[in-house]
Parts: C-alpha cells; structure tokens; sequence
C-alpha cells in the first residue's frame, strides 16, 4: 500500500527514516499510523468533511490540464507522471521576481514534508480509489523520497 518506514531520505548528510504513507481520503481513518493527512488534490471534493485530512495541499496536485488529460487517455500513465514531476519544479511567477532564491515550485514545500516524515509519519492523500497504482501521490511520494527535494 503505501508504507515506507524504512525507506530513507538524507538531510545534511545524514540517513534518516522517511515515514511516508499513501491512501485514499475516504479509507479509514487511522490516527496513530497516519499522522499528519495531507490531502494533496487540486478539487478537495464536493460535500467531503475536513475531518478526513489535516490539511489541504492543492498546490500539490497535478494541474486540471494534466489531471484531465490523463483522465481522457489523452497520454501515457509514463508521461503524466513526468508532466507532473515537472508541474512540481517548475517556477513560477514568485521565482520571477526573486534573483537571488528561487522556490523552483514547490521545492521548499516538499522540503518541509520530507522533513516532518522524518519526524512522524505523513499521509498523503487522494480520492482515487485505494488499490489504484496510477495515483499521483505515489508519484509524489517518490518525489518527497527523492534526493531531488
């Protein structure tokens, strides 16, 4: 499913257990496991309760462009994950106006998940269904996990 406790990531040099889980927003909800539930959605979805995620990321969701072309089967599983990737690090107006320190999109944002998986676990969540393998947020979760961010 989307357990990775032993995984690791690196911060300053050091290993370090990134504790990253997948799931769908509506599965059940289990506190101890899942920690801080980030609902990483570009749509939080219509009637949804704000019990079921502890905050919402929509920042982290795939673009309604991409996210409606993958859903079209305009494109391959393979490219919407590499759109998406680069939907993560692209730059943005913020970037524009800063010559010195640049965000790279959402760079600091995924920094500081890494950071708190490697303190607590952290879900990440979506509406697609479970057992789905082609979800973005295990593409994100790969990306939190990677010496990228």
């Amino acid at each position: 499913m989307g357990r990775t406790e032993d995984e690791t990531g690196e911060a300053g040099g050091a290993k370090i257990p990134i504790m990253i889980r997948t799931k769908c927003v509506h599965s059940p909800i289990e506190r101890e496991k899942d920690g801080l539930r980030i609902l990483a959605t570009r749509f939080r979805g219509r009637g949804m309760s704000t019990d079921r995620y502890d905050v919402w990321m929509a920042n982290l969701g795939p673009s309604e462009a991409l996210l409606r072309g993958f859903l079209a089967r305009d494109m391959t599983w393979a490219t919407f994950a590499r759109r998406y990737r680069a939907e993560l690090f692209a730059g943005g107006s913020a970037d524009a106006a800063n010559r010195t320190i640049k965000n790279h999109g959402q760079k600091f944002t995924l920094r500081l998940i890494k950071a708190l998986a490697a303190r607590e676990p952290v879900t990440l969540l979506c509406h697609c269904a479970e057992e789905q393998q082609q979800c973005h947020r295990h593409v994100l979760r790969q990306v939190i996990q990677s010496r990228q961010v």
